[in-house]
């Protein structure tokens, strides 16, 4: 679940979706495995903006694109500006709007430009943690805070989320600090990866009035590229 990488065994459980949330950051490592090594690939063979444009894409060619449809979906409702219970109706409305088109290109944009502008021989190896700390971000707020009632997170029960949500956070630091300890100051990074994810929950949620699976995505997407631009920069 969450990641287009063909799964050789498949068997769901309801009773381990609690637990399941709390392991989407380590696919969020795998993906950052696949993402470091094409990084690590495109520096040593120098394909400059071909490089770039497949550095900027990976991530959501390996998720199936099912973060970046979110961040769309976000981008629809919140910059409408309508009343809350339009912007809810736009939020699932499976059209899409042109602020999500702008959205996306403006992520398409800064995305390209950070990998084009990199130094991928000395940073790859941060891109292995900014997708882990973007879902540990994103999965400690779904557990954090009240879902809206049409979210399949509403049916989690509290009593689930009080002690996971710890444990989110603690994923979130511990990723964190393990990014600075192998990168050294390009691993700040991964800092910058929660930042953002946390400034797009928090905005996000102010204006839909609730947690979604939709908000999550944003968050993963909005924080993946500040970790990238900041890796560009530091």
């Amino acid at each position: 679940m969450f990641c287009a990488i063909p799964c050789p065994v498949k068997k769901w459980d309801q009773a381990l979706y609690p637990g399941m949330l709390l392991c989407t950051p380590l696919i969020g490592l795998m993906i950052g495995a696949l993402w470091a090594l094409c990084g690590y690939g495109a520096g040593c063979l120098q394909l400059g903006f071909v490089g770039a444009a497949l550095l900027c894409a990976l991530p959501s060619l390996l998720s199936g694109f099912i973060h970046l449809d979110g961040y769309m979906d976000c981008a629809d409702a919140v910059l409408s500006r309508r009343e809350l219970e339009k912007r809810r109706e736009i939020l699932k409305d499976s059209h899409v709007g042109s602020f999500a088109v702008i959205c996306l290109a403006l992520w398409l944009l800064f995305g390209f430009a950070a990998f084009a502008g990199m130094e991928l021989k000395e940073k790859w190896l941060c891109l292995l943690f900014l997708p882990a700390v973007s879902r540990s971000c994103s999965i400690t707020a779904v557990l954090s805070f009240l879902p809206m009632s049409t979210s399949g997170y509403a049916k989690l029960p509290d009593s689930v989320k009080s002690g996971h949500k710890l444990l989110g956070a603690a994923e979130t630091v511990l990723f964190c600090a393990l990014s600075v300890v192998f990168c050294g100051r390009a691993g700040l990074s991964a800092v910058v990866t929660a930042l953002g994810s946390w400034v797009t929950i928090l905005s996000i949620r102010r204006d839909l009035q609730g947690m979604s699976g939709d908000i999550s995505g944003s968050a993963i997407t909005v924080g993946e590229l500040c970790g990238v631009i900041a890796l560009a920069l530091l």
